[in-house]
């Protein structure tokens, strides 16, 4: 059976050429003209492949990598082994997401799966929807009424776009994913099994049961958000569901009615956030934090993988635990805790 490359190089740039899309710095008389064939790991690599390395549990990958070049900070720079040129510059891993961009330009957001272009002849399209020239829609794919996309956006294999849903440009769609009752922006992409706009999660709890509240808000997604796949966002009860700009939410996330996330949030796999809660500008939630309805988040605060988190959050703060409180009292009570036992096996051993 042979061996498939999924995603193919589109150049094969030199040193040189890394270095002006980067701003890198070379040693004194490197070779410039070296061409760089492709990207790896600093273990796995080879001749003619680039790494990078930003993190100091790495370094002593570096030290024996057999790379032709390693985007390398300072710091590190001098432990690249003879033969690897280290490009120096101050964030590698960014850069490299840049190098690899160029490179591997499928890779960055999710194409058809069919490898077709324009509308299958298996997919469904109301006659009602407006669709730009260049959208591509996958077989088996719904589009309802008046729905609308932008040009250059892909709609993939059994996704399901609902009535009088706006899709920007260059946004693509995975398989399988459903979007009803939403407003999204430019250049978003949702993973397979994205679900946006479902009814959110609105009880009237009573001893006679559970009275079901309509929801009638929206969810709003602004451009450059990234979804993954199988997250869930529940459309607003009585106003809009947003997520801002550039936010990256991951795989498995929950995120409930009447939330408001800022811009250039990270929310990691299984996270739950709870209704009505509100998150500023460039906060980060760790995998499985929980959050409670009508919160707090302020801009720039980051939460601990795990955490329960029932109080408002300041601005800037760290906090973990649960329940969540600063990451510094945090540790201490782990610290306390920790001394609390070793002084309990002391005392057991000596009969106390």
């Amino acid at each position: 059976m042979s061996d498939p490359v999924f995603f193919k190089r589109a150049l094969t740039p030199a040193l040189s050429d890394i270095i002006a899309w980067t701003g890198a710095a070379a040693p004194d008389g490197a070779d410039l003209t070296i061409v760089i064939t492709g990207v790896a790991a600093l273990d796995f690599a080879g001749p003619g492949d680039l790494v990078f390395l930003d993190n100091p549990k790495y370094a002593g990958a570096l030290e024996t990598t057999r790379a032709a070049a390693c985007l390398v900070s300072p710091r590190f720079a001098l432990r690249a082994p003879k033969g690897v040129t280290a490009l120096v510059l101050p964030d590698p891993y960014r850069a490299f997401a840049k190098v690899v961009a160029l490179l591997y330009p499928d890779a960055s957001r999710p194409g058809s799966l069919f490898g077709g272009a324009g509308i299958s002849p298996a997919a469904y399209v109301h006659p009602d929807a407006r669709l730009e020239a260049g959208v591509i829609v996958d077989p088996g794919a719904v589009i309802g009424p008046r729905a609308a996309i932008g040009a250059g956006s892909v709609i993939g294999a059994h996704a399901v776009i609902g009535p009088d849903v706006r899709i920007g440009r260059n946004s693509s769609i995975g398989a399988q994913a459903s979007v009803t009752n939403a407003l999204i922006g430019d250049r978003v992409i949702l993973h397979p099994g994205a679900r946006i706009g479902q009814d959110g999660f609105g009880f009237a709890m009573g001893p006679q049961g559970h009275l079901k509240v309509p929801q009638i808000g929206r969810v709003i997604i602004q451009n450059d958000v990234e979804i993954g796949a199988n997250a869930a966002i529940d459309r607003g009860a009585n106003r809009d569901t947003i997520i801002g700009e550039g936010t990256k939410i991951d795989n498995l996330v929950q995120i409930g009615h009447n939330v408001t996330i800022g811009r250039h949030c990270v929310i990691v796999a299984l996270a739950g956030i709870s209704g009505s809660t509100d998150i500023g500008d460039f906060a980060a939630l760790g995998g499985q934090v929980g959050l409670t309805g009508h919160l707090r988040v302020g801009a720039g605060a980051q939460v601990a993988a795990q955490s329960g988190v029932m109080n408002d959050i300041p601005p800037g703060e760290r906090w973990g635990g649960s329940p969540a409180g600063p990451l510094r009292d945090f540790f201490r009570r782990h610290a306390a805790v920790g001394k609390l036992m070793e002084r309990d096996g002391t005392e057991r051993k000596s009969g106390g």
